[in-house]
């Protein structure tokens, strides 16, 4: 191909990207200080540069070129001509090679490799494709489960399918193999509603993890935010994730995607130059700023951890952002977004605000008013901490929850009242008239940590795998081994942790706000200790799906815990009558009990000693005739002795009948009995009774 023989023509500004028409594709790229950006053709398989076309416009910050002739499937990248001085954070320099920020697939994953990237990077980036504008039409409706119904449930792609015997071995690991039918069949037998899925944007592995022989598995670490990741691709990314999301949503299934959006893999100033640094360094990051707020560009903000952060207070950087999440609604079809580090793209620019220009332009966007939006509500940075603080449109993952459940079912003393203030929906936190009911996304597990399984059997982290000395991860976990690190062969340990694995699932889905379940967590899944398991493309991270007797149990225990929640109004919303953000309202009264019956006085509340409680949600009689109305006493002990519970009394045509008891390690051993007056709740143990016309 030779440069000289291409009709290359001005072109137009907008849109941004590669865009293909019938007789050649418009080039646009957003790079307002260089002084030549160059538009780099390569050959499909060698990957040899064929042409060097500079760009012959520029309007404003954008260079633009129309080349004729160019069709589906080119390769390409830009190279920018410049200053190149850290100084003035300008990073120009034609032996880089830069992936387009617009690029909608790239040809293969993204690996650092020292020798290719000293001199010309051009063999060790990735190129970009050039794509058909596909049509939208004949897609599968999307499921739009209402905030009181979603029960999200966290997955890597690679992870939940590598190891099924169902699934392909060409599928393994891809988009394909997650939505292979006998996948799809056990989420939606689960009975979870949305599937959030771990990053699935195009990035880079950190060097220093490269080096050390292991990879950043996790995906948390992005060089473009439109590309699938060619790690979950068996020939066409942008098709074969249509085809998931389109196999989730006919099963009912909602797609939510983990997006990275506070830093990138170009790290800081010693980090790689890949893409956003050669074309606008100085405005895509954030700097800091000296005692007289003069901006340092050799001294990148480091917000996320992980050497710079996006700023997305820049107008550019808001597009681009924005542009990127209305694509994976529209084209890819997607139903929401888990904001990682979400604190940092309230920073407008330096401190957070919760009318920041992002959340403005989320808020005023129709693609965007009715999808779902879920924070995680923090970031390192000075005032980083932000839990509470979001739009009301927006969900929060709630790490307090996180901690008072288990140290509550650990057995830790004082910790009872903050623990039915996480049943009922954190409104310390979410305050009622503000924020709805459901606005605590509370979890016991996440992707960074323990599963639930090792949360239950390990007292230290074992992070050896890792290469750093067991220093990684958190030292913090509020776990524990109930008698014996690890792997134990005691039937009374095993015993006490798939009890406690029970407790802490039946808390999950008796509690106000959207449960967050770990995918994995549901087949007793372990990562042999390890809670930091980014770096871990193996048998760490994939689910295991060859059950024992008692992991079968334990999934179907969880199976029956989330169609109770999911068939329940009040244990999924109570809508309270003093709760002005609703005008509806469904419940009559809630009431706190002790074990010998009374009620609850502030007092037992402030009681040090107090691990064993009762709460009675009783609802409207509602106004049809076909439905009843709900009656429920949750019970809790989590004290190391059982506890003789006097029940509220009823009319003799009615009993307390049990709905679960997790004392037993199989749903079939539960009695199918009502009961009248005492129950003897049994230790570290929850017990969920319905009101049942005991006479019919």
């Amino acid at each position: 191909m030779d440069a000289k023989a291409l009709n290359v023509l001005p072109g137009a500004a907008h849109p941004l990207g590669a865009t293909l028409t019938a007789n050649g594709c418009n080039f646009a790229v957003h790079c307002p200080n260089a002084t030549e950006v160059q538009l780099c053709l390569f050959a499909k398989d060698t990957e040899e540069q064929l042409a060097v076309i500079p760009l012959p416009a520029k309007t404003g910050k954008v260079w633009h070129g129309f080349i004729e002739g160019i069709t589906e499937g080119q390769l390409y990248g830009y190279r920018t001509c410049g200053e190149n001085n850290a100084q003035l954070g300008l990073q120009f320099n034609p032996e880089k090679l830069l992936i387009d920020p617009y690029a909608k697939a790239l040809n293969r994953p993204l690996v650092w490799n020292a020798q290719q990237y000293h001199g010309d990077s051009q063999f060790m980036i990735a190129k970009g494709l050039v794509l058909k504008t596909s049509e939208c039409r004949g897609r599968i409706t999307k499921p739009r489960v209402p905030m009181s119904q979603t029960v999200l449930y966290e997955a890597h792609v690679k992870g939940i399918s590598q190891l099924h015997p169902d699934v392909p071995d060409a599928h393994r690991g891809k988009f394909l193999g997650l939505s292979h039918p006998s996948i799809i069949k056990h989420i939606k037998s689960l009975g979870v509603t949305s599937v959030q899925l771990m990053p699935v944007m195009a990035f880079m592995p950190e060097r220093y993890i490269t080096e050390k022989g292991l990879t950043n598995y996790w995906g948390y670490n992005p060089i473009n935010y439109f590309s699938p990741d060619p790690r979950y691709v068996v020939a066409d990314g942008v098709c074969e994730f249509k085809s998931m999301v389109d196999s989730l949503h006919e099963a009912g299934l909602e797609v939510i995607l983990d997006v990275v959006f506070n830093h990138t893999a170009e790290g800081g100033l010693d980090g790689p130059t890949l893409a956003f640094k050669g074309l606008d360094n100085a405005s895509f990051y954030l700097f800091e700023r000296n005692e007289y707020g003069t901006v340092d560009y050799r001294k990148y903000v480091n917000n996320s951890g992980c050497g710079n952060s996006v700023n997305t207070a820049y107008p550019y950087v808001l597009k681009l952002v924005m542009d990127s999440l209305r694509y994976w609604v529209q084209e890819m079809g997607v139903d929401g977004f888990r904001f990682d580090l979400a604190a940092s793209l309230g920073r407008d620019p330096y401190e957070f605000s919760s009318v920041s220009g992002f959340f403005r332009a989320i808020r005023q966007d129709p693609v965007l008013l009715n999808i779902k939006l879920i924070a995680e509500p923090w970031d390192i940075g000075n005032g980083g901490y932000r839990l509470g603080q979001f739009p009301s449109n927006w969900v929060e993952c709630n790490d307090k929850y996180r901690d008072t459940v288990r140290a509550f079912w650990r057995g830790d003393k004082g910790h009872t009242s903050d623990f039915a203030t996480r049943l009922l929906g954190s409104r310390d936190i979410f305050p009622k008239e503000n924020r709805a009911i459901h606005t605590s996304v509370n979890m016991v597990t996440y992707h960074d940590g323990f599963t639930l399984q090792d949360l239950v059997s390990y007292n230290e982290r074992h992070n050896e795998a890792n290469l750093e000395q067991n220093r990684d991860g958190h030292g913090h976990n509020i776990s524990s081994n109930h008698g014996f690190e690890g792997v134990t062969g005691d039937t009374q340990i095993k015993a006490l942790r798939d009890r406690q694995k029970r407790n802490l699932f039946a808390t999950l889905m008796m509690s106000q706000g959207i449960p967050h379940v770990l995918g994995g967590d549901e087949l007793s899944r372990t990562q042999q200790g390890n809670n930091n398991a980014y770096c871990q493309d193996n048998e760490i991270n994939w689910f295991d799906w060859e059950l024992s007797e008692n992991e079968q149990d334990f999934l179907d225990f969880c199976r029956h815990m989330i169609k109770l929640r999911r068939d329940s109004e009040l244990l999924s919303q109570l809508n309270l009558e003093d709760d002005s953000y609703s005008l509806q309202h469904n419940v009559d009264k809630i009431n706190w009990y002790r074990p010998d019956g009374e009620r609850k006085l502030v007092d037992d509340w402030h009681d040090h000693n107090n691990q064993a409680f009762a709460v009675e949600f009783v609802g409207l009689e509602p106004a049809d005739t076909v439905n009843k109305t709900e009656h429920w006493l949750l019970v809790f002990n989590a004290t190391d002795h059982d506890v003789r519970f006097n029940l509220p009394l009823l009319s003799q045509a009615h009993g307390w009948k049990i709905m679960v008891d997790t004392r037993y390690p199989k749903l079939a051993l539960q009695p199918q009995v009502a009961v009248k007056q005492v129950y003897m709740q049994a230790f570290k143990s929850i017990c969920l009774f319905k009101v049942i016309n005991d006479q019919t």
